[in-house]
């Protein structure tokens, strides 16, 4: 072997890295591993089928009456669906646009999360617009966090007043300067 070249370095094996984690000793790891011990297996187990599942007619399909919205994931609607708020207004028009993509893309979420968001302050409007003071405090479960978590509650209420403190010192000193140049 001439002098220049080196022997190749031993690679470690898998089991020698220090990444890997040996799960025989993780307390549960693998608990669903064995059928006998697996409460759900009898429903998965499709050898001991008397026909109920092979032979099962699918229900008729509601017919809704409002607009559903569905994945692009699923070639026909479910047999039962939600017709109590179908997608209106500005959060309607960013569920439908959330529609347009995968359930596995993550802009599909943020636009939904975003929708749930928007329909929240449609609702305010609608009450206020309806001459109805919505109840805000209520409807956030305020009595809820008051009696069983007081902690996080107060967490709630030091940021917000923070918050607001901040922006009002903000809006001061705006105004403030605003005058100094007007001057």
């Amino acid at each position: 072997m001439p002098a220049e070249q080196k022997p190749a370095a031993k690679l470690p094996a898998k089991t020698d890295s220090p990444g890997l984690v040996d799960t025989l000793r993780i307390v549960g790891w693998g608990v669903d591993a064995d059928s006998s011990n697996d409460p759900t297996y009898p429903m998965r187990d499709q050898s001991r089928d008397q026909g109920l599942t092979r032979k099962w007619d699918r229900p008729p399909i509601q017919d809704p009456g409002v607009e559903i919205l569905q994945s692009i994931e699923h070639i026909r609607q479910p047999a039962v669906v939600g017709t109590s708020v179908p997608p209106s207004g500005l959060s309607g028009m960013l569920r439908r646009l959330a529609f347009r993509w995968s359930e596995s893309n993550w802009l599909h979420w943020l636009l939904l999360l975003g929708a749930d968001r928007v329909n929240v302050l449609e609702g305010v409007v609608d009450d206020l617009a309806h001459a109805r003071i919505p109840n805000i405090p209520a409807e956030m479960g305020m009595r809820s966090e008051l009696q069983f978590n007081k902690k996080g509650l107060a967490k709630k209420a030091a940021m917000t007043a923070g918050i607001a403190v901040l922006a009002i010192g903000l809006v001061a000193a705006r105004r403030r300067r605003g005058r100094l140049v007007d001057e």
